[in-house]
Formats: structure tokens, C-alpha cells, sequence
């Protein structure tokens, strides 16, 4: 293909040939609003949803024209744009033809937790009320981490708990719309009260990255994230690569009926801030990428103002900490998954090894972490390992933070010691059952861990303790369910949201979720295949949400199989 003398005339042998190229063309107009929303912002190719956010926030949705703008600005395809900004809920793609949505949209979530308090009834309600005006759009959302004060929805970025109709009608008509921050330990406050001391002890020299990380071992300290892992030992695998380095900061609290890392940022977000940087000079870490969801806009907010009060402060240089913000993909808590993202693109979890201590951001090893371990890493380096390993109970080391949610009087976060039973936790922290309702089964670790029966009330809720009985403690997402609850219900909602937060990479999990919905819907099902399904979801998926979306139909089929046959 030739270019004649004729500017952007394109030959291609005889003929008229095109003026332009193939393709969706970039008007100067949508090229100049994207450039003016940038601003002097970087175009580096991982900065792409973060850009991405900014156009959603200012006109309410991505149109064809500014995602061709955005591509053109960046020097990326079109197609690669669009896939990216596809891959995440809370992305609105408009095509031409289309019309945007309203500008105020309503987001009920119909978790576990939620449902139970009546999010269908609300949602439904909500939806006849409002769908057909226009001005708002009702949606079904996934958790929003705010079990605790269920049925909750999402108003624009305000979340109106214990949510009724008539509190969505007032918030509309007051035009409350936007996060409301906080009451929470300031920098200043902080700093008055010693914090920061220990990072700048540990800067001066009073310990070596070897003695930390000995102290932090003999604590028990294990990963509290999901998958346990011991943290000193993550610090020494990633210690032995060769720098750069990085540490990662998975804050994508994704898992229906976890909220403890939203409890610990809404109230000290400076213990877990120096955590993180004492972590992260133990592995000599040269930038510090936190990913935090985007239910959690409040945090969000006071993250960015107190980051910029660290940088005032010389306590970390401009842009040493990177907050970045997540668009509503449950996927992106795996944490390759999340490098991606980090990276600016679809978040498909990678083929593992390498492992990302190894092969993380940018292809250099990093340091993944989660919110509530940076916050102990901080208090074990301050006070010493017995500040966490000096508890527990049922011959169990170190603390926990349940989140506890579901039928019970006093739901919330339970900071207590680590291998607390069920029954404990709900007798002992929790109020008891709430009244009329009678104990009937519990999920000890989101919806990846399945459901155990009443009767299993005197295991242990730690790392290790639960394996044996099919599930795992996972983040310690406890929801408590009632003898006026279906099994088999929840379980066919935790399956269907597996079925709306698979990536599509791998087609065990991607069809193995959408089978599995349609066989738990009919009144008995077909256990035999869902059995063989199960098997061939847990054997062949790539990551952790295909290989733990079979535990609640397993755990159904068997402690509660006179609701399924």
C-alpha cells in the first residue's frame, strides 16, 4: 500500500482510493477533550484505567470517540482500549447510536449477606420505582463489602446502609450522591502519637531487613489475604531476586462477606501505610502500587489525601506510593490478576510459575500483600512478635479478624484470637442468633469456602484447621445462617456470582460456572454430573476461582442433601 502526494490519501493500486484509514476515525473534538481531562498527566501504557476512570467520572460513560481519543493520545489501538475498558463493570461503553445512561445509578448488591436481609425485594422495588424514568438506572451488583449493615446499595458513590426505599428517596431528593468520609486517625495525629517512629528507626539503622523478617516469622504472621501464606518467608523469596523491586498492595476486598480491611483503612490507615513501608524497606522495594476496589470510594479519598500528607512530610518521595483504583472485577483479588490491572489491562490471572515474587509488575519481582497484614507487619516491627503471636485459642497462634455477617444480633468486624470456633464467635462477640432464629449452618470464608452445617460448630477457624472438612478460612468472610434459610439457595448464590466474576480465560471455569447455575436451579438436582463438573472445574482452572467455585455445591450436596434430592 502506497501513499500518493495528496496528505492522508490512501492508494491502494488504481482507483479513488480512502481519505482516511480503516476503521473508527478520531475527531479533533473527542481528541481535544480527552487531552484537556489528562491535562499534564503521564501516558505511560499501565496509566490506561486509571485515564480510563477519569473520563467515566467526567461525562458519566465512555463514548466510541473518547475511547479512539484516549487511543490515539496514548499511542495504543482502538481494539486494545475497548477490551480493557469492556473487561470491568464499572465502565460504560457507548456506541454510536447509543443512548448514555442517566446520570445517577443505583447499585444493590445481592450478595449473600444481602439477601438474606431482603436486597431482591429491594431491588425489585427500586427497579419499578425508578427504571422507567430515565434520570435513574437500578442495577444488581456483587458485595460492596459492607455486610454488616445489610441490604446496602450504592447511590453514585454514597452507600446507604440498611437500605430502604424511602432512604434512597430522601438521599435523591438532598442530592447525596458522593462518599461520606470518615471519622479517622489523621497523619497528624498519627505522627503526635509516635507513628512513623519505627520506619524511621529501621531506616536509621536500629535493625537489619534479616532481623525484621526473623521476627515477623517467629511471630506466625501467615498472609491474610485468603491464602495464608507465611509472610517472612514471601520477604525472603522475594529478597533473593535481583532488584528492582516492588510491593503490591492487594486491596481488592472482593470476597462476598469480607469487610475487615475497610474497618482497619476507615479507622487507622497510617498503621497500616507504615506497614506497608516497613515491608517494603525490609525488601528494598523501589515503588509502592496500592490497588484498592472501587466499591470502597471513601477510602479511596482519605488514601490519596494522607498519601500526599506522607509526601509533604519527606517521609516518601512524590510518587513513591501509587494508588490506583480498581473498576469492579472480583478477579482482580488473584494477585496476577491484579498485576495486570496494575499494568493497565485486562485482569486475567497469569500462568503461574513463574510466581510473581519472582515475575510480578513490570516483570520485576514484587512483594504482594494484603491491607490487614500490612496493618499487623506495623505492630509486630513496633511491639514485638508476641503483639500477635502471644494469642490464640484451641492451640492456634495469633490474631484474626472476622467478618462476621448474616443472622446474627451484632454483626461487624471480631478482632479476637486466632482458632475462635463458630459457636464462640456468635455466642461470644456476635449477641447470639437473632431472635426467632435458630443456628442452621455457616460460611466460614466467603463463598469459595461452601457452607458447613451447625453441627461442625466446634472447629477451629484458622489456617490448616478447616481442610480436612472440604473449605478453608480464606479471609475469614463468616456469614451465619438460620433455619428460616435455604442451603441450597445460597449456594446457587454464591455460584452465580462466581458465574458474573469469572474472567473467561479458561473455559472449566468460565462454562463450568454457567453449567453449574443451570443445574442448581432446577428442584432436584443432577448430583452425579454436578459432581463430574466439579472435579473437572477444580482439576483444570487456572486460578483459585474455578478450583474453589465447587465448594458450595459439594458441601450442599453433602451435609444438606435433603434439600437437593
Amino acid at each position: 500500500m502506497a501513499l500518493d502526494e495528496r496528505k492522508g490519501v490512501w492508494k491502494s493500486g488504481k482507483g479513488k482510493g480512502r481519505h482516511t484509514p480503516k476503521g473508527r476515525q478520531v475527531t479533533e473534538d473527542a481528541l481535544e477533550e480527552v487531552q484537556a481531562l489528562l491535562g499534564d498527566r503521564p501516558r505511560d501504557r499501565d496509566l490506561l484505567i486509571e485515564h480510563l476512570h477519569l473520563i467515566q467520572d467526567h461525562y458519566g460513560h465512555l463514548s466510541s470517540q473518547h475511547l479512539a481519543g484516549l487511543a490515539d493520545e496514548m499511542k495504543l489501538s482502538q481494539t486494545e482500549v475497548y477490551e480493557v475498558a469492556s473487561f470491568y463493570a464499572h465502565f460504560d461503553i457507548v456506541k454510536e447510536g447509543q443512548d448514555a445512561p442517566p446520570s445517577l445509578t443505583i447499585r444493590v448488591c445481592d450478595s449473600l449477606a444481602c439477601e438474606l436481609a431482603g436486597s431482591e425485594e429491594l431491588l425489585r422495588d427500586l427497579a419499578s420505582k425508578y427504571n422507567d424514568k430515565g434520570e435513574v438506572r437500578v442495577l444488581r451488583a456483587p458485595c460492596m463489602g459492607r455486610c454488616d449493615t445489610a441490604p446496602t446499595l450504592e447511590l453514585g458513590h454514597n452507600h446507604v446502609d440498611h437500605a430502604t426505599v424511602e432512604k434512597v428517596e430522601t438521599a435523591i431528593a438532598a442530592d447525596d450522591t458522593h462518599p461520606h468520609i470518615p471519622d479517622y486517625q489523621d497523619f497528624l495525629d498519627y505522627a503526635d502519637k509516635g507513628g512513623y517512629d519505627e520506619l524511621k528507626s529501621l531506616r536509621g539503622g536500629s535493625k537489619t531487613p534479616d532481623q525484621l523478617q526473623d521476627e515477623v516469622l517467629e511471630s506466625g504472621l501467615r498472609g491474610m489475604g485468603g491464602a495464608g501464606f507465611p509472610s517472612g518467608k514471601k520477604w525472603s523469596f522475594v529478597r533473593m531476586n535481583e532488584g528492582p523491586r516492588y510491593l503490591a498492595v492487594n486491596g481488592d476486598e472482593g470476597e462476598p462477606g469480607t469487610f475487615k480491611d475497610r474497618y482497619f483503612l476507615e479507622r487507622e490507615p497510617h498503621v497500616f501505610l507504615e506497614g506497608m513501608l516497613i515491608a517494603a524497606w525490609a525488601v528494598e522495594a523501589e515503588k509502592c502500587f496500592i490497588y484498592m476496589r472501587d466499591e470502597y470510594p471513601a477510602v479511596l479519598h482519605l488514601l490519596s489525601k494522607e498519601i500526599a500528607k506522607l509526601e509533604d512530610a519527606g517521609i516518601v518521595e512524590k510518587g513513591y506510593i501509587d494508588l490506583r483504583r480498581g473498576a469492579g472485577a472480583y478477579i482482580c483479588g488473584e494477585e496476577s490478576a491484579m498485576i495486570e490491572s496494575i499494568e493497565g489491562k485486562r485482569g486475567i490471572p497469569r500462568h503461574r510459575p513463574p510466581f510473581v515474587a519472582s515475575v510480578g509488575i513490570f516483570n520485576r519481582p514484587t512483594l504482594v500483600h494484603n491491607v490487614e497484614t500490612l496493618h499487623w507487619i506495623c505492630k509486630v516491627a513496633r511491639e514485638g512478635g508476641d503483639v500477635f503471636g502471644a494469642h490464640g485459642t484451641n492451640d492456634r497462634k495469633g490474631m484474626r479478624s472476622y467478618s462476621v455477617s448474616g443472622r446474627v444480633k451484632k454483626p461487624g468486624v471480631v478482632i479476637a484470637d486466632a482458632g475462635l470456633t463458630i459457636k464462640e464467635l456468635i455466642e461470644d462477640h456476635c449477641g447470639g442468633m437473632l431472635d426467632g432464629h435458630t443456628f442452621k449452618a455457616y460460611q466460614p470464608g466467603g463463598p469459595s469456602s461452601g457452607l458447613l452445617p451447625a453441627h461442625m460448630d466446634d472447629i477451629p477457624l484458622d489456617f490448616d484447621t478447616l481442610q480436612p472438612h472440604g473449605t478453608f478460612i480464606g479471609s475469614a468472610a463468616v456469614v451465619v445462617l438460620s433455619d428460616k434459610d435455604s442451603a441450597k439457595e445460597a449456594a446457587l448464590n454464591m455460584l452465580r456470582f462466581f458465574e458474573d466474576e469469572s474472567c473467561g480465560q479458561c473455559t472449566p471455569c468460565r462454562v463450568g460456572c454457567e453449567k453449574a447455575v443451570k443445574l442448581m436451579e432446577k428442584d432436584k438436582w443432577d448430583q452425579e454430573l454436578l459432581e463430574e463438573l466439579s472435579t473437572a472445574m477444580v482439576d483444570a482452572s487456572i486460578c483459585g476461582l474455578g478450583q474453589a467455585a465447587p465448594n458450595p455445591i459439594r458441601l450442599v450436596m453433602k451435609h444438606f442433601p435433603e434439600e437437593v434430592s
